[in-house]
């Protein structure tokens, strides 16, 4: 089943006269839409009229555009996974812990992309907006079509929270750059040769000698919570590669528990959270 979106505008009084073109690149749509819309039958419509993206519009005029969104979904796979949010432009999805987003060499028919093609079941490209680790559980948001991801891409504040060992009595800031570890091409570590990396953290509260922070990135680099809370004296709960207690959790208790942006059609401020997975919960309890 081949992916359409049809997406209608209003033209206000302040946008009497635009050009069609412009009016559409101030709402976001890119340059790369914009040629795929000229290329679309009936892309770009003005009161159910064929329009060219150099025509002008008029305050009261209805402006039409015609997204597809043709592409390859990998194999469907019914899976369990939790929807925490879904409308005709975005999905946010609840990703269970060991389960990759996308799919490599060692995990084929076993990630989030699996599970989205069978519950679309459209003809479509998968966007994810942004990653997690395969070890990290909680929310991914999954754009529909390319005019929701190209507004979405790093415009999503994303709250992690994170079980890490030993006693953290004081909120805080780690500012310290990170960079590749030696020659491994998985490993980071803090290093004066890195890049700069930003991770302010909250103590929400303590359990059998590990403490649960909430942690909010300024920067996006590779492992940046897991890295600097080890760096500091506190690794993640389960976390083997940075030197975290792991005879409790078998992955890095992280989870991404709430997410906020504007979206990228009704431009509503948007907060979207979901809970614990079920093995963070069992050693707060």
């Amino acid at each position: 089943m081949e992916f359409m979106r049809e997406i209608d505008f209003t033209v206000s009084e302040k946008d009497d006269g635009a050009v069609i073109r412009d009016y559409l690149k101030a709402f976001g749509v890119s340059s790369a839409l914009l040629t795929k819309l000229r290329q679309t039958e009936n892309g770009i419509t003005v009161n159910g009229a064929f329009a060219r993206t150099i025509d002008k519009i008029k305050a009261g005029d209805t402006l039409r555009i015609k997204i597809e969104n043709r592409g390859h979904m990998p194999e469907p796979k019914a899976m369990e996974v939790e929807i925490c949010y879904e409308d005709e432009d975005i999905i946010v999805l609840n990703k269970p812990p060991l389960m990759p987003v996308h799919e490599s060499r060692n995990h084929i028919g076993d990630t989030l992309s699996n599970f989205v093609a069978f519950h679309l079941d459209e003809d479509t490209a998968f966007r994810a907006v942004y990653r997690l680790d395969r070890d990290t559980s909680g929310l991914v948001l999954v754009a529909k079509h390319a005019l929701a991801a190209s507004k979405l891409a790093g415009r999503i504040d994303k709250d992690y929270y994170a079980l890490v060992g030993g006693i953290i009595t004081e909120n805080g800031t780690v500012d310290l750059p990170i960079a590749r570890c030696g020659e491994s091409i998985i490993k980071r570590c803090v290093s004066e040769n890195g890049e700069r990396a930003v991770t302010h953290y909250e103590v929400l509260s303590v359990h059998d000698g590990c403490t649960l922070i909430k942690c909010r990135l300024e920067t996006g680099r590779t492992h940046q919570i897991r890295v600097h809370m080890s760096h500091i004296g506190h690794p993640l709960v389960g976390d083997s590669l940075y030197g975290g207690d792991c005879t409790v959790l078998d992955r890095q208790a992280l989870h991404c528990k709430d997410i906020y942006f504007t979206h990228p059609v009704t431009n509503e401020s948007m907060h979207i959270f979901c809970e614990y997975p079920q093995d963070i919960k069992r050693i707060m309890k």
